[in-house]
């Protein structure tokens, strides 16, 4: 699992499915690690591993790696936002996604940024900018 990625496996059906956290991007721990890339990919598979997550789509669903593109959520909490303020994650819009979110997302980064969390405090050079 990749660290703004997620992985699905449906027990009923054995389908599999991988995809990708619109509006977020987090540093690389998979082909380069970057600072704080091995944290954030712990965080997200805590937050995700073995529990039934609502996907929500977007303008385009899937990206050019057949990915798909979706705000990710569990019990009602978005996993995109959770990364993102807890300093996990830096705002990332690919249009046509993202269009009607993306003040509400640099908000929540600002918010991270300004309380030092996460790689806002550990990284320097920030992978964010």
């Amino acid at each position: 699992m990749a660290n703004s990625e997620i992985h699905h496996i449906s027990p009923a059906s054995g389908l599999r499915a991988s995809g990708r956290c619109l509006l977020i991007d987090t540093p690389e721990s998979t082909t380069e690690e970057e600072c704080w890339g091995l944290e954030a990919k712990a965080a997200n598979q805590m937050l995700v591993e073995g529990k039934t997550v609502t996907l929500e789509y977007d303008a385009e669903c899937k990206d050019d790696y057949d990915r798909l593109l979706a705000y990710v959520s569990i019990d009602d909490r978005e996993i995109n936002q959770i990364l993102l303020e807890r300093g996990y994650a830096c705002v990332l819009q690919i249009p046509p996604n993202g269009e009607e979110r993306i003040d509400e997302y640099e908000s929540i980064e600002y918010a991270a940024e300004m309380l030092g969390k996460g790689l806002w405090a550990a990284c320097d050079p920030n992978p964010c900018k």
